[in-house]
């Protein structure tokens, strides 16, 4: 078999059948500490595709991070073929300060593809495009809802896309959207360099959730076999077909008050369905929120004290709402991905 080449990332040299930590230099703070990139990389003996895995683009949406530990230790790398790019945390910045945007109050995934002469986030988002994104073939970017929200493990499309279609049944999240990419957006920037990236959307900001760390693990491993980097042995089966669903909608508080959310994540809806209601505080008022379509609750508040227009429940419109919602349930099953023996 013909020596593969080493992979060169940030400066440094990984020889084929490694995996290092390369931290690509990015800023320095007012007191001289250094500010890096961290990115995990293992590169195979055997060629292949590269594939990115990044995470906390918005710094407080930690669940990522879990996702991206999780599969670093996972058992099915070993021996892997192509390359791997993990990027735990991109915005590091956000992340140390529980936060979602960069001190400088920028969107990093808004800033795309950046420019090394821009502002703090545009200067980051030039490195990750640099370093990692153009160096790839196909990633995964990792979300959840924003702080005080939760999502339904998803996964998001853009439209008319097949492969990207093929890869999203691969992760086999309960429900995959369609969604136009937005400007400034990572999935804009790299589909514009002709990386195609699926955006994984699963949990709350600032919190762990099983389902939804079981979810991404398992979604990322099935893409990697879909891909040919690992075997079968040891990659969870998809648990359903996911439903596809091309419009969504958010339902919003009628009035400000206290909200009693009825309706979990990964519940089916139908039109008549009560979704929750809002209540004033001495009880004297009760305006329920009443779904209008057949589909599946992909997000809800977490929220109780909620002002007029607030976002509360967001629908997934589907006439398979059914079949999502025995998706969604079947996660909560599972077994934890991946037992402490189960390391590379």
């Amino acid at each position: 078999m013909t020596k593969r080449d080493p992979f060169e990332i940030g400066g440094q040299v990984v020889k084929a059948g490694a995996r290092e930590t390369v931290d690509v230099p990015v800023s320095t703070l007012s007191d001289h500490t250094p500010v890096s990139l961290a990115v995990h990389v293992i590169h195979g003996r055997r060629p292949g595709p590269v594939l990115f895995v990044s995470a906390a683009i918005h710094g407080d949406e930690v669940i990522g991070v879990e996702i991206v530990r999780r599969l670093l230790r996972a058992a099915p790398l070993k021996g892997m073929a192509g390359t791997l790019l993990a990027v735990p945390i991109v915005n590091g910045f956000g992340f140390h300060n529980h936060s979602r945007y960069l001190p400088d109050r920028r969107d990093l995934n808004r800033c795309f593809p950046g420019g090394a002469e821009g502002s703090m986030a545009s200067r980051l988002a030039h490195i990750f495009m640099e370093e990692v994104v153009r160096r790839a073939d196909v990633g995964i970017d990792l979300h959840s809802a924003a702080i005080h929200r939760t999502n339904l493990p998803q996964i998001r499309l853009t439209p008319g896309n097949e492969r990207l279609k093929s890869l999203g049944e691969a992760f086999g999240a309960p429900v995959m959207m369609t969604s136009k990419l937005r400007e400034g957006s990572l999935r804009l920037a790299a589909e514009d360099e002709g990386v195609d990236v699926l955006l994984y959307e699963g949990g709350e900001a600032l919190r762990f959730d099983e389902l939804a760390v079981r979810a991404g693990v398992s979604g990322c491993l099935r893409v990697m076999r879909r891909l040919g980097m690992i075997g079968a042995k040891g990659v969870p089966k998809r648990r359903s077909v996911p439903v596809v669903a091309n419009t969504s909608h958010w339902y919003r508080a009628p009035v400000g008050g206290v909200f009693r959310g009825y309706k979990a994540i990964g519940d089916a809806v139908e039109p008549g369905t009560v979704l929750g209601a809002v209540s004033d505080p001495m009880g004297q008022t009760d305006r329920e929120v009443i779904c209008e379509e057949m589909g599946i609750v992909i997000g809800r508040s977490n929220m109780p004290a909620v002002y007029e227009g607030e976002a509360l429940f967001h629908i997934a419109a589907t006439p398979r709402a059914e079949h999502a919602a025995e998706g969604a349930a079947a996660y909560m099953d599972a077994a934890p991905l991946y037992d402490e023996d189960e390391i590379i």
